[in-house]
């Protein structure tokens, strides 16, 4: 967005508070409900420009929740404290040291060399390994990683005699694209792998005290991590592009020289392997084999053991260990921040009554068919994620649907959860998501290509959350539309 632009939001936001101040609280809405939704627009506004920093604009909270007396300062500085914070700390501590020794690199080629050297299955081989990798580390990172092994496999087709000029531009897009998509795909498989699962995660234990573990959501999150990155390979192998050549001539020679490049696995490699591989066992284990012995554990636990566990292992026979603070310290601090200011959001909507008082006016809605409500709430935040941070778009809109939810006495899952999926779902533009913009940075893609492809992608992830959500959610999670979580009847009365 350009400068003038954003020097207009910048004004816009406190103009508009202050501007709405002065009108006063409406008579039907509580003084503090009416502060924070004042404080929620004026956020609004700068999340969507960029006005300044999200992160920062993440802070107001802390400033504007206390002065106005809508929420205490201890109240609203606690919600940055969240133990889904924690969580994200110690999965960005995890990534820090998988980065830092290559072990990402090396997982990835493996997974590639495993595929095939097949034109499409080198695609496919790319997005499984992008997927993978990004439901562990982030999607930025994750496509930062993936793209220096993407243009050396795209330059072996190009050096090669065989190969057509215009060849080697089709498979560059498309394994750009691929790249890019499945990296924000793969994070919807797993709670840490996108920020949206946090948020959604957080709020949905600050509303309403109810828990959604690690294995809860993987067991949404990766059926449709898997067919919609299956989908997505048909799409972009078989519609969007097509290749003349099936074979791939040296990328199985290619993949094989970055391999040796690595060398043996180092005992670092190992160590910090052995770390992941015990720490994921444990989030998709725990509630059925470590809760009976160690009752109080949680995945938060569980996360900050392998975090500290990183500092206490040595990398090899120096003193040095597997994560020293000063990698550590380079963790994005910034979307911790803006996560606390979701959880401050959260806090403020239940405390101050602005969740009460949004869902009794949202009670004409209750007409529509369900159905219908979901696929155009997924579709509105898919596309209004093109253009906004997807983090601050699920912070700010997560607790309002719980409101809204709870007004239509429909469970608050089939609108957040659809919210949450379609924030990781935008496909067209460069600036929808980090990935994107890190692929259009390669040079071989344009923003028409993007958007040509890309809203067809969008597109089917609308209806295949539509479909899930509405069908499938009540059964994987084991709820009944009808039933409403029991703190927010007793809230409400």
């Amino acid at each position: 967005m350009n400068s003038r632009f954003k020097l207009i939001a910048l004004v816009a936001g406190p103009l508009l508070y202050v501007i709405l101040q002065l009108l006063g609280t409406p008579n039907s809405m509580p003084e503090a409900a009416f502060d924070v939704l004042c404080i929620t627009l004026w956020m609004a506004i700068w999340w969507v420009s960029e006005a300044i920093p999200i992160a920062v604009t993440a802070l107001l909270p802390i400033i504007l929740f206390p002065l106005t007396g809508a929420v205490s300062i201890e109240d609203t500085t606690a919600a940055f404290g969240h133990k889904y914070v924690f969580l994200y700390l110690g999965g960005f501590i995890l990534a820090v040291a998988i980065e830092r020794w290559g072990l990402h690199r090396r997982i990835a080629l493996n997974i590639i060399q495993f595929i095939g050297a097949d034109i499409k299955k080198i695609i496919l081989g790319f997005m499984v390994a992008t997927a993978f990798l990004s439901m562990w580390i982030s999607n930025t990172a994750t496509s930062v990683m993936m793209l220096p092994i993407g243009t050396a496999i795209i330059s072996q087709l190009k050096d090669n005699p065989a190969s057509e000029e215009n060849e080697n531009m089709i498979f560059g897009k498309a394994l750009m694209l691929a790249i890019a998509y499945s990296a924000s795909i793969g994070g919807v498989a797993t709670l840490i792998g996108t920020p949206p699962n946090l948020v959604f995660a957080g709020i949905v234990e600050e509303i309403y005290g109810v828990e959604i573990s690690f294995t809860k959501w993987i067991i949404l999150g990766l059926p449709v991590s898997i067919i919609l990155l299956f989908i997505c390979w048909k799409y972009l192998t078989s519609k969007a592009f097509s290749f003349t050549q099936t074979e791939f001539p040296g990328g199985k020679a290619e993949i094989d020289r970055l391999k040796a490049e690595l060398g043996h696995m180092s005992i670092q490699e190992k160590r910090v392997l052995a770390v992941f591989a015990i720490t994921a066992f444990g989030w998709v284990s725990r509630s059925y084999l470590l809760q009976p012995i160690l009752p109080f554990i949680d995945d938060t636990i569980i996360a900050m053991i392998a975090a500290v566990a990183l500092f206490l292992i040595p990398a090899g026979k120096s003193k040095r260990k597997l994560v020293t603070w000063e990698e550590a310290v380079k963790i994005p601090w910034g979307i911790i921040l803006l996560f606390g200011g979701g959880m401050a959001l959260a806090k403020g909507f239940g405390e101050s009554g602005l969740a009460i008082w949004i869902g009794e006016q949202l009670t004409n809605l209750e007409n529509l068919p369900l159905l219908l409500l979901v696929v155009v709430l997924i579709a509105a935040v898919n596309f209004l994620t093109e253009v906004t941070s997807n983090l601050a778009t699920t912070a700010m809109l997560l607790p309002i649907l719980a409101s809204m939810a709870i007004a239509l006495n429909l469970h608050p899952y089939f609108l957040m959860v659809g919210a949450t999926l379609a924030a990781s779902c935008a496909f067209m533009l460069p600036v929808a998501t980090p990935p994107n913009a890190v692929v259009f940075g390669s040079g071989y893609l344009r923003i028409p290509d993007m958007i040509k492809t890309g809203i067809w992608m969008n597109i089917v992830s609308i209806v295949l959350l539509s479909l899930i959500v509405y069908f499938l959610l009540p059964y994987l999670w084991s709820f009944d539309q009808e039933v409403i979580p029991q703190k927010f009847l007793r809230d409400r009365s």
